[in-house]
């Protein structure tokens, strides 16, 4: 079976960073993409930053753009999201999800999902 476990969660004042990382455990797989989504409370999952394994192409919601930054280490077949200057908008749980063929922001294009970290930013 495969699961994507999430790390680096947390509580961080408004304008502070974090960094989370993603990383498969059990069973080997190869996957096209990999995303981070997140969602607070009473919303729906949104998309936040999507990678390719290969050539590093990336995209970001309008939302986080320039304050986010997602990134890949091939070697360590580990995905980082690296946030900066964070609002207490941007509080929610952040998913780390896999796509096996797609390069996408649509979270039903996605095949295997972690359980979430808590981001929670106070102000």
């Amino acid at each position: 079976q495969v699961q994507l476990v999430e790390s680096g969660g947390g509580l961080v004042q408004a304008g502070g960073s974090l960094r989370l990382s993603c990383a498969p455990s059990g069973r080997t797989f190869s996957s096209y993409a990999m995303g981070w989504f997140r969602q607070a409370p009473g919303q729906e999952r949104e998309f936040v930053a999507v990678i390719t394994w290969s050539a590093g192409n990336t995209a970001y919601s309008d939302s986080v753009k320039g304050r986010f930054t997602i990134s890949r280490d091939n070697a360590k077949n580990t995905v980082y999201l690296q946030m900066y200057s964070l609002k207490p908008e941007d509080t929610a749980v952040y998913y780390c999800a896999a796509s096996v063929y797609r390069y996408s922001s649509y979270a039903s294009q996605y095949d295997y999902w972690g359980q979430g970290t808590q981001v929670t930013v106070s102000s």
